[in-house]
């Protein structure tokens, strides 16, 4: 998925993948998945998908400061 934002470029096909989180078996309406990229400028953002009853029903990236990485590293 590719989303710019703020004119910048997030890309999940070229940015590097830091950790990504599954919550729930591959097909589970309610599961879903969290994976936090970096891009090759340094930028930070987690790329969001789930079924259609999960916290994520359609696909989003959303950009976040490497100090909100740090914090979701923490926490996943």
């Amino acid at each position: 998925m590719k989303k710019v934002i703020a004119g910048k470029v997030y890309d999940t096909e070229t940015a590097e993948i830091v950790k990504k989180v599954t919550f729930g078996a591959f097909g589970d309406k309610d599961g879903y998945e969290e994976t936090l990229y970096v891009t090759p400028e340094g930028l930070y953002f987690v790329y969001e998908n789930g079924g259609e009853e999960s916290l994520y029903p359609e696909e989003a990236i959303k950009r976040i400061s490497k100090a909100k990485a740090n914090e979701w590293l923490e926490q996943h």
